[in-house]
Parts: C-alpha cells; sequence; structure tokens
C-alpha cells in the first residue's frame, strides 16, 4: 500500500519546532497531548525540527501508523516558527509544502511613501 496525501480529509502542520528523532509514539503522543488532537483521525500531520531542509509526516491507516520522512536536497522550507500550534492546511498548502513552497503567500509591504 502506498500512501496518498490527497486520500487524508485533514491535514494539519505543527509550527514550531519538533524533535526530530521522535519515532511514531512521540509524535502521536504529541499530536494528542499538546494539541489535542486524534492522532488516529483521518489525519496526516507534518513536523520540522531545526534543520529546515527535512520535515517527516505521521498518518494512520485504520491499521496502522505510517511515518514519512522528506529531505530537500536544494534549499530549505518556510516553516512557521513563530507559535507552536497545529494548523489545518488547505489541498494547495500540502501541495506546496510536499514541493518545498512556503505555504503561506507572502505579505505585500505598505509603500513607503514621504509626502512634503
Amino acid at each position: 500500500m502506498i500512501v496518498n496525501v490527497e486520500d487524508a480529509k485533514r491535514c494539519y502542520i505543527v509550527c514550531g519546532k519538533t524533535d526530530m528523532r521522535y519515532g511514531i509514539d512521540s509524535l502521536a503522543y504529541t499530536v494528542q497531548s499538546q494539541f489535542d488532537l486524534d492522532p488516529f483521525q483521518d489525519a496526516l500531520f507534518f513536523f520540522c525540527g531545526n534543520k529546515q531542509d527535512r520535515f517527516k509526516a505521521l498518518y494512520w491507516d485504520g491499521e496502522g501508523f505510517w511515518l514519512l520522512y522528506k529531505r530537500f536536497e536544494n534549499g530549505q522550507l518556510k516553516w512557521p516558527r513563530t507559535i507552536r500550534e497545529a494548523r489545518s492546511l488547505t489541498a494547495q498548502q500540502v501541495d506546496w509544502l510536499l514541493r518545498g513552497f512556503a505555504i503561506d503567500p507572502p505579505i505585500k509591504e505598505a509603500s513607503h511613501r514621504v509626502f512634503y
């Protein structure tokens, strides 16, 4: 069986840093204890550590957990680091994440005009 991320009903990104030494049990416990989410739901959970060129994903397929790991050879991810939360992702954001793109659109800076 191959995991198709498009089959997951929900996807979450765990913002901040996660200890990438964690395996299935520790990641499932993190989902449950820190974010009050059910790791056994039909959902995909994404985690990132200090190095922003790799992430892990946890998925329950109804029979057991899958632990997926991806490392990018070129570049780094734009992982949300500011707050410790689990954010729900859209299908488009999941696609961007899997391709190594930022999940948030760039913030447009207001033009600073000086009038005299």
